[in-house]
């Protein structure tokens, strides 16, 4: 039999394990920051130079770096080690792996260039602009058409367990990221969502769902078949229990993500796909962590002395415990208190701290000794570094656990007569902030230990040698296709992976499809409301304006169909009730949220003046005693209200499908200023009418309009005083009717 000598390419291993590190710990601080403006409202808010460090713009600045900075480099880091070495061959092309390091780091850049100063799309875990979107699936073809080029001249008959994971992973992030990033540009730092309203909020939450499914989770569960094993020197629990994982994951994990829009607008037949799929998720979860931790048996002698699997360990548990609760929330009843809580920032961050950020850890640790040929340079500050994190972890999770059965509960209370006990928001607010320190405490610690390992990995660096091109050698392989007598009925898939790709894709794309193509096609879906009218220009530049600030982050506009929610959110028979489909046909995006840190927004519209928006969004903490808003003193400027896109997004609306009339975008600037001024003059009123008489006189109204119809805040007051006002319009012309 022929031996060929070939080597493994460890420089781009090398180049993505310290990316992994230094994006992790920036965005770990980004996400400590947020986490300290809840805890303290004046941090890095309300200060004039400071617009870029708001808790609306930070915030996804946070996740993107979590998602797709420190565990995105962590997934390319862990396959480009682990697929050479599976498949006894070097990569297809060196190029292309240097192509995707740079790459990725270039999109990294974008999202730190862009998200803090606004150019956004406001979609939540897709933010990132149009262009970027394409860097993004063209960095993506990369990283696949490598990974298959390498698969085909692979040395080993079949593929192993967690190539499977990650063949599943490439094609389904594909689809995924195309079908929810379908823009249409009318710059190149502003674009709108082609889906609009219940459309968009389903292709959103299918896409935000699955990317945890096939981004943060499926990709990992490659790594752990293959360093678990590897680190305990053992073979994988059981080959057919990772069969009945894999196909059972990928193909339930896509029916899921409308157990996110429980209780909303969406058709109750996609919300109940979502549950009824999202508790069968649970098998198949738990059979993947089952299977991990059944590896270790009779290896747990080495769990104690080896940190690496010590960070193994509980980033599986981690994983079961979320597993186990994602089905949980998606019970209607659970949801009910669950959903726009802490809650689910709590259950969040057990993934993403306990799962993915255990099992990178553990990966470093594990990598890059042998990748500078020594020994690591401290283990007892490995061993301080896992303590700390788990720590930082529980002290994380449990407050906001704790924060979010607090909100859930306080919202439903109500009165013998009635009346809701806590009427009053900010009671609920102030109840929030020391859980909020106390999750800032747990950040913190975690955020220490990881520095803690860069200093240790650093050090063990600085003492080895590295070996870029590691020498290895293996047997040709010859009629990889070929199938033995008596095998095993898998074995057959395994080792044709054009074959398993494209079974792959069949198997994802069942539940998307089913779900998707009735919501788009069919129109009783989302029937409409006759008094549901298109956005008024300026109206439509306040929305942008919104969006731009991330309120999105902490304000929801759904009212679902709960008695507190009404009773709160739109009581009365003129409020227009909770939210109808019909209400958002003409949102792109779509504006729901999944987080209330403040209350919702959908019928806000006409209940407080102009004048107290102007005063609540300069100086939100005196309006409103207790708020943890920020200042948004910026939108206060002169002449920063730019309508010189008026026309190019009214055209976009119009290609869209919104209806405004043939020759519109020719006047709808002119109408902006208009509304302008209108918005202005009242506000000037009641700002002349609460000086002293003997100022009064003496007050330049006119100088003071001119001013005032010119800044964004104009704006944005606008659309936020059209909030729900379609609705109620509705609901009164039926009763004049009646």
């Amino acid at each position: 039999m022929e031996i060929q000598k070939f080597s493994y390419d460890n420089k781009v291993v090398k180049y993505f394990a310290w990316a992994t590190i230094i994006w992790g710990i920036t965005g770990m601080l980004v996400g400590l920051i947020a986490a300290l403006q809840l805890a303290f409202p004046e941090f890095f808010n309300d200060y004039l130079g400071f617009s870029f460090l708001s808790f609306g713009r930070i915030r996804p600045l946070h996740t993107n770096a979590v998602i797709f900075a420190f565990v995105g480099n962590g997934i390319f880091m862990g396959v480009y080690y682990s697929l050479q070495r599976l498949l006894k061959t070097r990569m297809w092309s060196d190029k292309l792996s240097m192509i995707n390091f740079w790459g990725w780091q270039f999109i990294i850049l974008c999202a730190v260039l862009t998200l803090p100063f606004g150019i956004t799309t406001g979609k939540e875990y897709a933010e990132l602009e149009w262009w970027i979107d394409i860097l993004i699936a063209g960095l993506w073809v990369v990283w696949g058409f490598n990974m298959f080029a390498t698969i085909l001249i692979r040395r080993v008959k079949h593929l192993y367990v967690a190539i499977w994971f990650y063949i599943a992973t490439f094609v389904t992030v594909a689809i995924l990221h195309i079908f929810n990033s379908f823009e249409l540009p009318i710059s190149f730092f502003k674009s709108y969502s082609w889906y609009a309203g219940v459309q968009d909020a389903l292709v959103q939450w299918w896409y935000g769902h699955n990317a945890v499914a096939f981004f943060l989770t499926t990709p990992y569960l490659g790594l752990m078949y293959y360093f678990v094993p590897k680190a305990a020197q053992r073979p994988v629990y059981s080959y057919r229990l990772s069969i009945i994982h894999f196909w059972a994951l990928i193909f339930i994990y896509i029916w899921a993500g409308p157990h996110h829009l429980l209780y909303t607008s969406l058709p109750d037949w996609a919300q109940s796909l979502g549950v009824v799929f999202s508790i069968m998720l649970i098998a198949p979860s738990w059979g993947g962590m089952l299977n991990g931790l059944l590896t270790l048996r009779g290896a747990w002698d080495r769990v104690r002395d080896d940190v690496m699997l010590k960070f193994m360990v509980v980033a599986l548990t981690c994983y079961g415990m979320a597993t186990f609760e994602g089905p949980l929330l998606s019970l209607k009843n659970v949801n009910m208190i669950s959903h726009f809580t802490d809650w689910t920032i709590a259950h969040v961050h057990v993934g993403g701290l306990g799962w993915n950020g255990m099992m990178t850890f553990g990966l470093l640790y594990w990598l890059m000794p042998r990748l500078f040929r020594t020994e690591l340079y401290s283990k007892k500050m490995a061993n301080q570094h896992f303590w700390i994190a788990t720590l930082g972890i529980i002290l994380y999770a449990i407050p906001m656990y704790i924060a979010g059965f607090m909100q859930g509960l306080m919202w439903q209370d109500f009165n013998p007569d009635g009346t809701l006990v806590n009427g009053d928001w900010l009671k609920m607010v102030d109840a929030m902030k020391p859980y909020y320190i106390l999750r800032s405490l747990g950040g913190t610690l975690y955020i220490i230990g990881a520095v803690m390992m860069f200093y240790n990995l650093i050090k063990t660096a600085k003492a080895g040698n590295f070996l870029a091109n590691e020498e290895a050698e293996a047997p040709a392989l010859r009629n990889v296709a070929t199938t033995s007598k008596g095998e095993y009925w898998h074995r057959s898939i395994e080792k044709r992976p054009i074959r398993f790709m494209i079974i792959a894709i069949v198997v994802v794309a069942i539940g998307g499809l089913v779900e998707i193509i009735p919501t788009m096609i069919v129109k009783s879906n989302v029937p409409t409301i006759s008094s549901v009218k298109p956005y008024t220009p300026l109206e439509l530049e306040g929305r942008d304006l919104y969006i731009r600030e991330g309120c999105y982050n902490c304000h929801s506009q759904m009212i679902r169909p709960l008695r507190y929610e009404t009773a709160r959110y739109a009581p009365g028979p003129e409020s227009g009730g909770y939210s109808k489909s019909g209400e958002f046909v003409y949102d792109h995006p779509f504006q729901w949220g999944s987080k209330r840190t403040g209350p919702d927004l959908a019928r806000e519209g006409g209940l407080r003046s102009n004048y107290w928006h102007y005063q609540h969004t300069l100086r939100p903490k005196e309006v409103s005693q207790g708020s943890i808003m920020p200042a948004y003193i910026w939108m206060d400027d002169e002449n920063t209200l730019d309508l010189s896109m008026t026309k190019s997004k009214i055209e976009a609306m119009q290609t869209l499908g919104v209806p405004y009339k043939k020759g519109y975008e020719n006047q709808a600037k002119a109408d902006a200023q208009k509304q302008a001024v209108v918005i202005a003059s009242n506000i000037v009123d009641d700002i002349v009418n609460s000086l002293p008489k003997k100022l009064q006189a003496s007050y330049n109204k006119k100088e003071a309009v001119a001013k005032m119809k010119n800044k964004e805040i104009i704006a944005l007051i606008a659309y936020l005083q059209r909030l729900g006002t379609d609705i109620k319009a509705d609901v009164k012309s039926k009763t004049v009717k009646q």
